[in-house]
């Protein structure tokens, strides 16, 4: 999988990706992630990219052309026209279900805006997803793309060296992931419970989905509407309901 990030702060994509799990999968050809300076293309001596917004407003806007021909160079790499999610408040909100739609694409173009925005015209041309964290305005889109790009590449092989543990983790079947222990058995009067002790793996997995469907009825019951559950699992489900 190759990422291309537009964004005029090309160095907070690098630094942030560059580390850790990300960073040794890049060196190891899992994915690739390569940043795009959208200053460079632009026409001003100065390399400026916005300019005031037409109605009158406040703050800037990005132009058109430096962000238009700067798709259009990626593009021409790529040999071929790619997904282009532009980072917005006003987008679909990305979830679970639309980083594993994204991790089958052989390519990903993250368009970052800053100031007040981007030209409406080019986004009109180019961008075929807008995309959004939540309901709340950052200041660029370059934090958004790097959270996605670590939720899309966790999905794509290779990049974990545990390749269960993408499977298993929070919202795997719609469901919050369990809870999790390690040494000592014992920490300041709590005891890790029996079961993970037992070396029973069936008992432990049981366990697992059990404690998966508790916290998930208790934090996010949203979620349960699209769970997959086992006719036992339901019933234990029901069960919880009836005492809460």
């Amino acid at each position: 999988m190759k990422f291309y990030v537009l964004t005029l702060f090309p160095e907070m994509i690098e630094q942030g990706l560059g580390a850790s799990i990300l960073g040794r999968a890049q060196e190891r050809g899992a994915i690739a992630v390569r940043t795009v300076n959208i200053r460079d293309f632009s026409e001003n001596k100065h390399g400026h990219v916005d300019d005031y917004p037409y109605g009158g407003g406040a703050g800037m806007v990005m132009q058109p052309g430096p962000v238009y021909r700067a798709c259009e160079a990626v593009e021409a790499e790529i040999g071929h026209k790619a997904r282009v999610l532009y980072m917005t408040p006003q987008g679909r909100v990305f979830d679970q279900k639309l980083a594993g739609e994204l991790a089958q694409e052989e390519e990903l173009i993250f368009l970052c805006g800053h100031y007040e925005g981007i030209d409406e015209r080019v986004l009109e041309q180019k961008v075929t997803d807008s995309v959004s964290l939540g309901d709340y305005v950052l200041t660029g889109g370059e934090l958004p793309a790097m959270v996605m790009i670590d939720c899309i590449s966790r999905l794509i092989p290779g990049v974990l060296s545990n390749e269960q543990s993408a499977e298993v983790e929070s919202f795997y079947d719609n469901l919050l992931e369990y809870p999790q222990y390690t040494r000592p058995e014992e920490f300041m009067g709590l005891r890790v419970p029996e079961v993970l002790l037992s070396g029973h793996h069936a008992n432990i997995e049981k366990w697992r989905r059990e404690q998966s469907i508790r916290r998930t009825l208790e934090r996010r019951p949203d979620l349960l509407t699209g769970a997959r559950l086992s006719e036992k699992e339901e019933e234990f489900l029901q069960k919880l309901r009836e005492i809460t």
